[in-house]
């Protein structure tokens, strides 16, 4: 469960009251939240399959200009021909359904609307860098090898202090 103050955090980053927080997934080297897990239904039943949510506008503008650049169509293009890293995204979907999962029975959410979608294009794409690099962060490195690599291309984005 995320406390009063980074729910407050979350929603000074995001500008709204955060929806179906379930808990702080990563913190930004400042010590604000920077992505959260949600749960995969939200109070008013809409599913969610979005498990990893980036929260910290600095980072978000980052990976925007990434994405702006190309990126996503490089990375798609490479798993079309590139079998171990398409193998290791695949694994990463797994991961992701599977945290998903464990959250769901965790508060008792069970969602057949989404089930075997994780975000962000995966297995098969590239999508949404957001969802990929807040993957990367909350479950580590090794995990989402294409979320890893677009955290590698980003500025340290809390170098220049808190996003809020």
């Amino acid at each position: 469960m995320a406390e009063p103050q980074d729910l407050e955090a979350v929603h000074r980053q995001l500008g709204r009251p955060p929806r179906g927080v379930h808990a702080v997934a990563h913190r930004c080297p400042c010590g604000n939240p920077d992505v959260v897990a949600t749960e995969p239904r939200l109070d008013d039943g809409t599913p969610f399959p979005t498990t990893y949510y980036l929260t910290c506008p600095k980072a978000a503008g980052a990976i925007g200009t990434l994405e702006a650049s190309g990126l996503m169509r490089e990375m798609t293009q490479r798993l079309e021909s590139d079998e171990e890293l398409a193998a290791a995204y695949r694994a990463a979907h797994e991961d992701y359904l599977a945290r998903r999962a464990a959250i769901g029975a965790e508060v008792g959410a069970q969602v057949p609307e989404i089930e075997g979608v994780s975000a962000g294009g995966m297995p098969t794409r590239v999508k949404c860098l957001h969802v990929l690099v807040g993957h990367a962060l909350a479950a580590g490195r090794g995990v989402n090898p294409l979320g890893d690599e677009a955290l590698d291309a980003l500025p340290d984005w809390w170098a220049s202090g808190p996003c809020v």
